[in-house]
């Protein structure tokens, strides 16, 4: 299998190579270099043209879309470059998937929700956006389903690794400059390990691409980790994981606060849960749990960053 995965360097992408690997042959297309993991293409995957050429060259069998304008804030003021890669490029992406008959699989978010439900999200609820970044991932899913019918979107949410930048990350480095936090505490979602993310395309590809062609379990799927907490609380079990790992010498204090106290220039969906039944019915997939993901995670950080 010929393998094309798009936005290699990316906390979910360094996730995803191995899984891959193990499918196929990966051709690694990305902004940047991803050192030792191989050669990879550095292409600005924001120029659609050269895109298309790429994949006229490499001709994979299935195109994994990993890249993402993931800035949430910034995106309410840098809409054309949200748009040019959340909703153009997998639009180009899916147009070519179709022309040649090709699976893509894409990622897509639970801000495409406007976070005013009362019970975990399914795939075929009503969307509302609150802001451009969920307008820009929106918008790529409905690029790709007007351009193919190939293709299996994973939305997702609060996906965090050891890599990159996210907010298990950022919580280790304010737990280490500072004594107190003020945490949100009325925004509830999932967190999701990448890892776990990259485990479970594996296994959708496997799937769909064992079976008959045009037959497969194709079309939007949730998966996110088990656990339903606000970020206070997903704050809360990073440090206790994190210093039960070594990487924090004590626990900071905690001050649970209000999004309206806590000021952001893109508002935020205040419940972001996502229902996982689909996937699991369709393709046997269970959700992980935190604590041992979160264990796991941050097992394979070096000690010497506390």
């Amino acid at each position: 299998m010929n393998i094309l995965l798009a936005g290699s360097s990316g906390q979910l992408g360094q996730e995803l190579l191995p899984f891959l690997e193990q499918l196929g042959r990966v051709t690694m297309v990305d902004r940047t270099a991803l050192p030792g993991a191989g050669s990879t293409i550095q292409q600005d995957l924001g120029e659609l043209n050269r895109v298309e050429i790429l994949l006229n060259r490499i001709r994979p069998d299935v195109i994994v879309n990993a890249a993402a304008y993931t800035a949430v804030d910034h995106a309410e003021d840098d809409r054309d470059t949200a748009f040019r890669i959340n909703a153009d490029l997998p639009g180009c992406l899916a147009r070519w998937s179709a022309r040649n008959n090709r699976l893509l699989v894409h990622y897509s978010t639970d801000y495409v929700f406007s976070g005013g439900a009362d019970r975990p999200y399914v795939e075929d609820d009503p969307t509302g956006p609150l802001g451009v970044y969920g307008e820009s991932k929106l918008a790529g899913e409905q690029a790709i389903a007007k351009a193919c019918s190939q293709y299996v979107i994973l939305r997702t949410s609060w996906v965090y690794s050891s890599l990159g930048n996210n907010f298990l990350l950022t919580m280790l480095r304010l737990a280490r400059e500072r004594p107190s936090l003020s945490i949100v505490s009325d925004q509830v979602g999932c967190p999701t390990w990448a890892r776990n993310l990259a485990s479970v395309t594996q296994k959708v590809i496997r799937q769909v691409s064992s079976a008959e062609a045009g037959t497969g379990p194709l079309g939007i799927y949730h998966y996110c980790d088990g656990d339903v907490v606000s970020w206070y609380d997903f704050a809360r079990a990073i440090f206790t994981a994190g210093k039960q790992a070594g990487l924090l010498q004590k626990l900071p204090e905690m001050t649970a606060i209000r999004s309206e106290n806590f000021p952001q220039k893109a508002k935020r969906p205040l419940y972001s849960v996502l229902s996982t039944e689909k996937i699991r019915k369709v393709f046997g997939i269970e959700q992980a749990g935190l604590e041992q993901a979160l264990k796991s995670c941050l097992g394979e950080m070096p000690n010497d960053e506390q």
